[in-house]
């Protein structure tokens, strides 16, 4: 397996677990460095574009187009984008409403009614991110009074608009970062994570508990999470591709699956260190652990690849889970001569590693069939260019 060129940084560290290529970047310019720096220059560029921008055309307070490219622009294209939606809807929503009320009664008690119906509204409408903006517009139309009411609303919505025009064109033209090539970087390392979780899972079963287990489910966790986000902002981004939007939501969804799995999993495997029903399962049960950390390893690949359509040749886990089913068959008889807690968290455990082993297989399966790979000429053909 070979990766191009030009690599991510979950790229490069996904290249050297599987040994598939060099390490991460070292020294001065890592990757995350180089983003904040291309962050950085992004925004001061939208920020200036703004400002000489409003300048040119004679705009009042020019500087809240720059405030408003500032606050918008993201990391990636799908996030600036819900960012610019959030802050255009408050502010043509808090325009109106303070304009309108400007009219209504007198200072202070219109504007708590203005702010509190902008509030109520947003919840209503399902533009609770828009809310607050909506009171900060309220605020600048109604106490602000070097300008007439109408006069500093139209500005306000000009200004923040032309601010996301540029924040967008910015975000788009130069140096594009698109949230689902960062969300399929993240899912891959997501498995990766997953897997090592399990990994850290089984040593404590009949054995001591792996030191690092907490530490790997906040890690796991934390993977979840910033892929769950990403996922949102890569909504509102164009597709990449056929099935792209729904492989990475499919992905994400088994993701979270497979984690509860885990966590059930861990506490299956408490108490269990001095248990010896578990014994009479091997090797059947072993077998199925590996060939279940193989897998994580095998999907995080796909993933990397985009490439859901080729079974491995070496991983059988429904081959596995029958073996194990016929093994726990066979020595039931036997667990006379055990307790109870040791057959029921043996029972637990092999129950669990059966739904992971089944997840991971239908994470392949289900999202072949979503990116459309029965398609299997163009979809080997670009696979061996992408190799």
């Amino acid at each position: 397996m070979r990766l191009n060129r030009n690599q991510t940084h979950s790229q490069q560290e996904l290249a050297l677990k599987l040994g598939a290529g060099p390490g991460s970047e070292s020294g001065l310019l890592t990757y995350e460095r180089k983003r904040l720096l291309i962050h950085a220059a992004k925004t001061a560029l939208a920020a200036a574009l703004c400002w000489w921008l409003a300048q040119l055309f004679g705009l009042h307070e020019g500087y809240w187009g720059s405030i408003s490219a500032i606050i918008v622009l993201q990391s990636n294209f799908g996030a600036t984008i819900t960012a610019s939606r959030d802050r255009i809807l408050g502010t043509i929503i808090g325009a109106i409403l303070g304009f309108s009320f400007s009219f209504f009664g007198a200072l202070p008690w219109n504007y708590i009614l203005a702010v509190f119906a902008a509030i109520v509204i947003c919840g209503l409408l399902g533009f609770r991110s828009s809310s607050r903006l909506a009171g900060v517009t309220i605020t600048i139309v109604m106490l602000i009074q070097s300008r007439s009411h109408k006069a500093i609303a139209f500005d306000r919505v000009m200004q923040v608009m032309l601010g996301i025009v540029v924040a967008v064109a910015v975000s788009t033209l130069v140096l594009p970062d698109r949230a689902r090539l960062a969300l399929r970087d993240g899912l891959a390392q997501e498995f990766l994570v997953l897997g090592a979780f399990f990994e850290a899972i089984l040593q404590g079963f009949r054995g001591a508990p792996d030191p690092n287990l907490a530490v790997l489910r906040e890690d796991a966790l934390a993977t979840l999470r910033v892929n769950g986000q990403l996922l949102e902002a890569s909504q509102n981004e164009p597709s990449g591709g056929p099935g792209w939007r729904e492989g990475l939501a499919m992905l994400t969804q088994f993701g979270r699956s497979i984690f509860d799995s885990l966590v059930a999993l861990e506490l299956a495997v408490k108490d269990s260190a001095e248990d010896d029903f578990a014994q009479q399962l091997e090797p059947a049960l072993g077998e199925l652990a590996a060939d279940i950390h193989v897998g994580f390893h095998y999907v995080a690949g796909c993933i990397h690849h985009w490439r859901f359509h080729v079974a491995p040749t070496n991983l059988h886990l429904e081959e596995d889970i029958a073996r194990l089913e016929q093994q726990m068959s066979a020595v039931r008889p036997k667990g006379i001569a055990f307790s109870q807690a040791e057959i029921v968290r043996a029972y637990a455990v092999q129950l669990h590693l059966k739904q992971i082993a089944r997840l991971l297989r239908a994470a392949r399966v289900e999202t072949s069939r979503a990116v459309g790979e029965a398609r299997s000429g163009r979809a080997e053909g670009a696979a061996g260019e992408a190799d």
